[in-house]
């Protein structure tokens, strides 16, 4: 009797430590389905920059945007796409009449550049080409298609040739023809996140 009795108190209690085990392992499974998923994020995402400083890739016509202590006024833009991939080119409209243009590209970091129309910088095709004191050489070229919003002097829709060249010290030389048009240069540089800031307009 003594032995039976022995024998169902260890039975019990071996009963209790699975039951207590179990418990224990569904708590911990339901915690786990609980907490949401933690995912790494990019020390280089401009979430928190776009908030202060405005979002480029938001610009549109009438925003206010100011590049290294100068302010200009939107006043179109032009999206253009190749294959897969797109960009933009803001005109950008001083309170003298002067222009530029802001391109704004992902690759996949934001990118910014600004562009100034420039005269005799002849035509794109050779691998170098010498202008302004320095020497550019061939980065890349080919064609993309676009559309026009607001005032940018273009037609609403086509095709755009380009030719972008860079020297040794970062400077840029690109040339576009829209529509077939004659090629147009303009010289270009890089800008950093902290040289643009943007004032947007109500919508």
């Amino acid at each position: 009797m003594n032995g039976l009795t022995a024998t169902l108190i260890v039975v019990i209690i071996v009963l209790i430590v699975v039951v207590v085990f179990a418990v224990i392992m569904g708590m911990r499974a339901k915690r786990a389905a609980a907490k949401p998923e933690t995912r790494p994020t990019d020390p280089f995402h401009t979430g928190d920059q776009d908030s202060l400083r405005g979002d480029p890739r938001a610009l549109k016509a009438g925003d206010i945007v100011e590049v290294r202590g100068s302010s200009y006024t939107v006043r179109g833009t032009i999206r253009l796409s190749e294959g897969g991939w797109t960009w933009a080119e803001h005109l950008l409209d001083d309170a003298k009449g002067g222009q530029v243009w802001l391109a704004v590209e992902e690759d996949p970091d934001l990118i910014l550049s600004l562009w100034t129309p420039v005269a005799d910088a002849g035509e794109p095709g050779p691998k170098t080409i010498d202008f302004g004191g320095r020497t550019y050489h061939s980065e890349e070229s080919g064609s993309a298609e676009f559309r026009s919003e607001a005032t940018t002097g273009l037609a609403e829709q086509g095709t755009v040739r380009y030719h972008d060249y860079e020297s040794s010290d970062g400077s840029m030389l690109g040339f576009e023809s829209y529509g077939g048009a004659d090629w147009e240069a303009s010289s270009g540089e890089a800008l950093s996140r902290y040289d643009v800031l943007i004032y947007p307009t109500a919508d």
